[in-house]
């Protein structure tokens, strides 16, 4: 296997990590005004994610610097043609952790209300922004043969890229809901596994329709098996939802959404950025890579951190593996 190859799939493996661990938490601060019923309930949502949301999205910024330097025509292409998406996403990610550090600066109601909302809209933007992204990454959009990208902004507001950005705010929503009912006691815990019982199957339906028309648009055996596997988990974290058994229905709505994004990255390789214009314009693994030398000098910097990375914060999620609860909260 070349290293453009190699690269791909690791940018891909950084793209689903992302997904799946920040998916969760985009899924908690989007409920923040559904399952917080007063400021206590609120801090307890807060709580459930305070000491892992900043870990997560080291995810996305190790993901954004390796296509930088892996394949940086990808990177301008996508950073330029998508600039508008991207600074939406970029404010309500920075919007939303202010919040998490400003909510408790001040006892007022009004204040924290007014930081709540930015922690619900840095969390629905993002999740809905992602899915539109992904989708007319694989869809394509128009290059020319200098690569650029010719559309406007409408281009990208696309009914396939619309129902990706459905897609993925409601797996998010879901795995949120899960998420909840796995690190929280009482009513809480009894709320979030009711909605998540309501929500999955929505889930179910987007994700089914959207990688469907994935599949009708460009596909692989690999492509359909990962399509096909990831509605199957997602059946089975619906029925596990469904008996209380909140550490599988968290382990399907993960695994569904990790296949999901996987499906995407199958389904496009060897392709990095289509061009529905002019074929030339097409960005390729080959022809958007850096030169080998550099390929290799970031596989063996991958090869020495990245273990280190994934140890450190899978300490830090077992540390705060426990549920908690308002009782934890002091008044």
């Amino acid at each position: 296997m070349d290293l453009t190859t190699v690269w791909f799939l690791l940018i891909a493996v950084l793209f689903t990590g992302y997904f799946i661990l920040e998916g969760f938490d985009f899924g908690v601060g989007a409920l923040l005004p559904v399952l917080g019923r007063d400021d206590r309930e609120r801090r307890v949502l807060i709580n459930t994610i305070g000491p892992v949301w900043d870990g997560n999205e080291v995810w996305l910024i190790t993901a954004a610097g390796a296509l930088f330097a892996a394949f940086p025509e990808w990177y301008a292409t996508l950073l330029s043609g998508f600039y508008l998406p991207f600074l939406l996403i970029l404010v309500a990610l920075i919007g939303r952790g202010v919040a998490f550090e400003y909510r408790h600066k001040r006892p007022d109601a009004p204040w924290k209300h007014r930081w709540d909302a930015a922690i619900t809209a840095g969390s629905v933007i993002p999740a809905i922004g992602w899915g539109i992204i992904l989708a007319n990454i694989v869809r394509g959009v128009p290059l020319d043969t200098n690569h650029d990208y010719t559309g406007g902004l409408t281009d990208l507001l696309n009914p396939y890229a619309l129902l990706g950005g459905a897609t993925t705010a409601t797996l998010f929503l879901t795995h949120g809901a899960v998420f909840l009912a796995l690190k929280t006691n009482g009513d809480i815990r009894t709320r979030a596994g009711h909605l998540a019982a309501r929500t999955t199957p929505a889930a179910l339906v987007l994700t089914t329709a959207f990688l469907t028309w994935t599949l009708t648009q460009r596909h692989n055996p690999t492509a359909v098996a990962l399509a096909a596997t990831a509605t199957l988990a997602l059946t089975a974290a619906w029925a596990a939802t469904r008996v209380r058994r909140e550490g599988w229905a968290f382990a399907g709505t993960a695994i569904a959404i990790g296949l999901t994004v996987a499906t995407l990255f199958a389904a496009l390789h060897p392709d990095v950025m289509p061009s529905t214009t002019d074929p030339t314009g097409t960005l390729t693994t080959a022809n958007a890579a850096s030169n080998p030398y550099t390929l290799k000098i970031m596989t063996w910097i991958a090869a020495i951190f990245a273990p280190v990375v994934i140890a450190y914060q899978g300490w830090t999620y077992w540390v705060f593996r426990r549920r908690i609860g308002v009782a934890n909260i002091p008044h």
